[in-house]
């Protein structure tokens, strides 16, 4: 069965179309126009092997808050749409990743039950031009609209674009594993309720 999903949203502030394929290579197409984000977003596709394709257009004459939040939630809304009731999957899934002087933490519970546990602390507000605080909101609307369980703790580190890299590698890493087809589960949903909500 195919785990794919596109999903298009519109609103005053952002226009946003995704697509996922869950059972992909990694493979990508982002243009957010915000350099950095999609660099970020090209790890979390490439080491989640979730094929993405993504294009934001917002109103970055303002600032980056709602194109990065916006974003975040229609990926988060194509990945439960190609997820569907969750049948099969692993669903848990935690992970040290480690990048030059930075070591983080992610753990996730594809559950149906969203909700972000945030311990990373930035040592500066910026990283170039963007605002730090948007890698905690762009994950809380991940989570939210994904309908995942997920906490992130930075161990330690230095280099803020490591800090919020290591973040994203470490997500990515975490949900390859958990959405992957578990075949001793034999098609079961991987909660005794008998479903992920």
């Amino acid at each position: 069965m195919s785990r794919t999903a596109s999903v298009s949203r519109k609103t005053n502030e952002t226009s946003v179309s995704v697509a996922v394929n869950i059972d992909g290579t990694g493979a990508s197409t982002i243009s957010t126009g915000v350099g950095f984000f999609d660099h970020m977003l090209d790890q979390l596709s490439r080491h989640s092997l979730i094929d993405m394709e993504i294009k934001t257009e917002g109103d970055l004459h303002v600032d980056d808050h709602h194109t990065v939040e916006d974003t975040g939630i229609a990926i988060g809304q194509a990945i439960a749409k190609a997820l569907g009731d969750r049948r099969g999957i692993t669903r848990y899934a935690s992970l040290d990743l480690a990048m030059d002087e930075t070591m983080t933490r992610a753990a996730v519970d594809v559950s149906g039950r969203p909700f972000l546990v945030w311990n990373v602390a930035f040592s500066a507000p910026k990283i170039g031009t963007f605002d730090t605080e948007l890698v905690r909101e762009f994950f809380n609307a991940l989570a939210q609209h994904a309908g995942i369980t997920l906490h992130i703790q930075n161990i330690y580190g230095a280099n803020n674009h490591h800090i919020s890299e290591t973040c994203f590698k470490a997500v990515a890493r975490v949900l390859r594993t958990a959405t992957e087809i578990d075949p001793r589960q034999a098609g079961r949903v991987p909660s005794t309720k008998g479903s992920l909500a």
